[in-house]
């Protein structure tokens, strides 16, 4: 038996978001989500009751992310001043110090290379394992594992962790 939707955005809500803001960046990143949960609304009563919810959510989110980017990308912007800051895009029910965080990783994260940055975001982000990250991205396991372990090591030195 499914559990009730509302239960399935609250579980899955925050992973949704990081693939989300991963994938799209700041500024498209709940639009993204938004449309994940949307899309997923409608098929959610089609799904097995044995199905990886949040993998598929993953997925669909990864989609639409993707959708987001590219319809961003055909629509001129025009404004007469551009702004002095960057807008920050807040976590439901985070605190402020914690969205502060989450903001400056998923800047880290989408200025990592492509394969790097889609195998931290399924593995890391989105909680998949290797063989389903390898899957998505393309290629083996051991690359998608190697991507990952490139990428972390690419966040440790941008952000100033130690090894």
């Amino acid at each position: 038996m499914l559990l009730p939707f509302e239960t399935v955005v609250r579980t899955h809500g925050r992973t949704v978001l990081r693939v989300c803001l991963s994938v799209a960046g700041a500024d498209d990143a709940d639009d993204a989500w938004s449309e994940t949960f949307l899309s997923a609304l409608d098929a959610y009563p089609r799904l097995p009751a044995d199905a990886n919810v949040e993998a598929w959510l993953v997925t669909i989110a990864r989609r639409k992310a993707i959708d987001v980017v590219r319809a961003r990308g055909r629509r001129p912007v025009t404004v007469e001043r551009l702004p002095e800051e960057p807008s920050t895009l807040g976590i439901p029910g985070a605190l402020d110090d914690e969205r502060a965080a989450a903001e400056t990783v998923a800047r880290a994260v989408s200025a990592l290379p492509g394969k790097q940055r889609q195998a931290v975001t399924y593995h890391y982000l989105g909680g998949l394992p290797y063989q389903e990250v390898a899957d998505i991205i393309g290629g083996t396991t051991d690359a998608a594992r190697r991507a990952a372990a490139d990428g972390i090591s690419a966040l440790r030195r941008t952000m100033g962790a130690r090894p």
